[in-house]
């Protein structure tokens, strides 16, 4: 049973969603720098400007670009054909590109494979070769020989299709997948006998959101929308629906368990049922923060949902059950999460009781072999305790370094666990883990062609500007000088109650060594320290976050890491719109910006798929006078201004992201290119065929990063990057 975040609130989140760390930029050393980048002005293609204006409390509005959100128009499909020719030749242009891309792949092409997970009788787990596109999931018994259980690589001629999920039934006899195609969250799902991979009926579609959560051998929840009217990519879906598919059936004769009607009306709705089959567990939300929590019992077929928490305020994972007691991790009365013990005999919540109460640190739960794993975030690095189901301290887990873990996550019967770690100079290993003595090995570890001894990592903290004290990591490779002369990508996100913890990337590596500075701040917004944290970065103190996002950049100028004309500014998704709004406040901080798949037109942001759950961060213009005028005072595409010399831009996008629409990103790049000044080039990269980033092919992947490396060098004036062998 995996924890339930309740389900669809957890992938409707918009992190997911900006470049992966091995998305982050490189950076040269050993390099010829000119005094400035090519000056001549580009010839943009033309877009042309129509006569929309909207009316917020009075105030007009206007919105020229309003026919770019039209994704399904030959004329929005002209205007993508013609900016991309524009990007690409301009990108052409740089001599070391291909350099970038075969250094990329070079480095990227080593054996990765994830944590093992036993169903039935087999064992399962992830590997991928090195370059292929998608992870392939092996199988085997008894430790014999690995066979091919699934190879999504074969869904599609180009690699775009990719896997999205894969749960077992609890003997391990029947598996469902699901499948993303061209990075849509629209997902398919398959049904297979998981001995022979025999399908056992035709595919269900149209589901979104979505877990699998399976009741014994007989059937599965799973969660979606009404298809809507028009494009299935733009148009708003905002009733989420739990139904209970009978493997064998139509999908049309599929039950309603939760929200078809207008009370039980919400935007994200996900259920899960615990591992004994007894109960399902259901979550309903309006937003990304917070949930209701109900409850019914299925071995009673016309039983009523118990519902545990009708305000819909706190966040409540389950983590497990036994017999009629659950056990969820919540910020309920704990705003940095605690662990808590419903006997559902007794739901009254003045009857839930603490098995791991809160601390001063930020808690994640998981469970296996009889213990629950309580991994704390201090200061964004990760710290493990194990304990027994009566909340009795069984032993501090010892971890191979500091970094971050994932994992200990297995079922009550499992002997051995296994666990993840990483950090910005360490490639992630996967250990096999003891429960009952405490002892870990490693099951596996990379073999990336690199000495992680050649680089550091080193944790400051920044004052921000109203006197907030705010972490970062800075990495690089020993021996930098601080003489202002690095290449420094600064990465933020700052939203959602994400976490940025220390992680590894091939993108990072490369850019380290050639003697490049990688710096990542934990900003306001995030959940780094919990619920305040968090709430200190939304709605009407938005600014927070990019006031510790600007001061940040500062530190690394006034440090001498770098200067304004080496930094380059990155984010995607919430932290697309983090750079959209930096750049345009402080256009002189960073000489590149390079917002990816960004929340950009904050107007209307809430009017497209399932963006109006991100109403708890961001607030929306129809909410009052004060919150439309604060979003539009800093809404990216509302505050280009005329002839301002923003710094060099590659805005990237897909033209199948349907969790941030690419209108954004399009409406963003032509107000860039109508109004900004000087010569720094404002560029839009539009993948096609590819979503908001999961499941995004490898070869996509690294054509996308070599050409973001190589717009960022060029533009900091680098001529020629040094060959690494």
């Amino acid at each position: 049973m995996k924890r339930l975040m309740l389900g669809a609130v957890a992938l409707a989140v918009l992190t997911a969603c900006g470049p992966k760390p091995e998305q982050a930029a490189t950076a040269a050393a050993g390099t010829t720098v000119a005094e400035a980048a090519p000056v001549a002005k580009l010839q943009y293609a033309a877009t042309k400007q129509g006569d929309v204006v909207d009316t917020y409390f009075e105030t007009k509005v206007a919105d020229p670009y309003r026919w770019l959100e039209d994704d399904r128009s030959a004329e929005t499909a002209e205007w993508v054909k013609a900016q991309n020719k524009v990007t690409f030749d301009y990108l052409a242009q740089i001599p070391y590109r291909d350099q970038i891309k075969q250094r990329l792949e070079a480095l990227w092409n080593y054996e990765k494979v994830g944590a093992p997970m036993k169903e039935g009788a087999y064992t399962y787990f992830y590997k991928n070769d090195g370059l292929q596109n998608q992870y392939v999931v092996y199988r085997q018994k008894d430790g014999g020989p690995a066979e091919v259980f699934l190879d999504p690589n074969g869904f599609s001629a180009d690699g775009t299709t990719s896997l999205a999920d894969l749960q077992f039934t609890d003997d391990g006899s029947i598996a469902a997948y699901a499948i993303s195609e061209g990075g849509s969250d629209w997902r398919k799902v398959f049904v297979i006998n998981a001995e022979t991979k025999e399908k056992l009926e035709p595919e269900l579609v149209d589901v979104k959101f979505s877990g699998i959560s399976f009741k014994g051998n007989e059937g599965f929840f799973y969660s979606s929308y009404d298809k809507p009217k028009g494009s299935e990519l733009s148009a708003k879906t905002d009733q989420h629906k739990l139904y209970y598919h009978k493997i064998g059936t139509p999908q049309k004769d599929d039950q309603l368990i939760y929200g078809g009607t207008d009370a039980e009306k919400h935007r994200y709705v996900g259920g899960v049922v615990t591992q004994d089959g007894k109960y399902l567990v259901v979550s309903a939300a309006n937003a990304t923060s917070g949930n209701k929590l109900l409850v019914k019992d299925l071995t009673k077929p016309d039983s009523a949902f118990i519902t545990l928490d009708g305000e819909g305020s706190s966040d409540y994972n389950l983590i497990d059950s036994k017999g009629d007691v659950l056990y969820f991790s919540t910020n309920f009365k704990a705003p940095n999460q605690r662990l808590i013990a419903i006997d559902m005999t007794k739901p009254a919540q003045d009857q839930w009781k603490d098995v791991i109460p809160e601390t001063a640190n930020v808690l994640e739960v998981s469970k296996g072999a009889g213990s629950f794993f309580a991994t704390y975030m201090v200061d964004a690095i990760s710290k493990v305790q194990q304990y027994d189901y009566d909340g009795k301290l069984v032993r501090d887990v010892q971890l191979p370094g500091v970094g971050s873990v994932g994992g200990f996550d297995g079922k009550a019967k499992d002997s051995v666990l296994y666990f993840s770690f990483a950090n910005y100079n360490t490639p992630g290993s996967i250990y096999a883990y003891d429960p009952a003595t405490g002892e870990s090995k490693v099951h596996f570890k990379p073999a990336v062609k690199f000495n992680s001894d050649d680089y550091e990592s080193k944790q400051v903290f920044y004052t921000s500007k109203d006197g907030t004290k705010v972490p970062m990591i800075i990495t690089h490779k020993k021996g930098l000088q601080l003489d202002g002369s690095n290449p420094t990508m600064l990465y933020g996100y700052g939203g959602f109650n994400v976490s940025l913890t220390p992680s590894f990337s091939v993108a990072n590596l490369v850019w380290m060594e050639m003697g490049g500075v990688y710096a990542v701040p934990n900003l306001r917004g995030g959940g780094e320290y919990g619920k305040a944290w968090h709430e200190a970065g939304i709605q009407l103190k938005k600014q927070n976050v990019f006031d510790d996002f600007i001061a940040a950049g500062e530190y690394l100028v006034a440090q001498k890491y770098t200067s304004n004309d080496k930094l380059a500014i990155r984010g995607g998704s919430n932290g697309g719109l983090l750079v959209g709004a930096v750049m345009t406040q402080r256009p002189d901080l960073m000489k590149v910006a390079l917002p990816a798949v960004g929340v950009l037109d904050m107007l209307r942001y809430h009017t497209f798929t399932a963006g109006a759950g991100w109403g708890f961060d961001y607030g929306t213009a129809e909410q009052s006078k004060e919150m439309f005028e604060y979003l539009k005072g800093y809404s990216p595409v509302h505050n280009v201004k005329k002839d301002v010399a923003y710094p060099a831009t590659l805005v990237t996008t897909g033209d199948h992201d349907d969790r941030v629409v690419p209108a954004h990103s399009f409406k963003f790049a032509a107000e860039l290119q109508a109004k900004a000044g000087g010569t720094n080039p404002q560029l839009i990269r539009i993948e096609t065929n590819a979503g908001h980033g999961a499941g995004t092919p490898v070869s996509k992947t690294i054509e996308q990063t070599a050409d973001t490396f190589g717009f960022t060098l060029w533009n900091m004036g680098v001529k020629e990057v040094a060959k690494v062998q």
